[in-house]
């Protein structure tokens, strides 16, 4: 029984991987929800599936904060009017 659960696990991530280049966050997130879910009571595969979505979320919010304060410290360039 561990062997296909174990089989199973490789399959999805394999298949995450081939289907997303940028997996950012969702190792580490499939391998911290894994083992929650198996120490919460044998969820494993559950686990993994979730922490995988939560660490793309995070590793998102991260990217969007990073390029909103990269825009706020660049100046902004452009035709500006010149004052008369």
């Amino acid at each position: 029984m561990n062997v296909s659960k174990l089989s199973l696990v490789v399959f999805a991530c394999a298949a995450l991987l081939a289907g997303e280049a940028s997996a950012k966050g969702c190792l580490a997130g499939a391998a911290v929800g894994g083992v929650a879910g198996h120490v919460a009571g044998k969820h494993a595969v559950i686990g993994a599936g979730v922490g995988c979505v939560v660490g793309r979320h995070q590793a998102n919010k991260k990217d969007r904060a990073a390029a909103a304060s990269q825009a706020a410290a660049t100046p902004a360039t452009g035709a500006s009017v010149p004052a008369k």
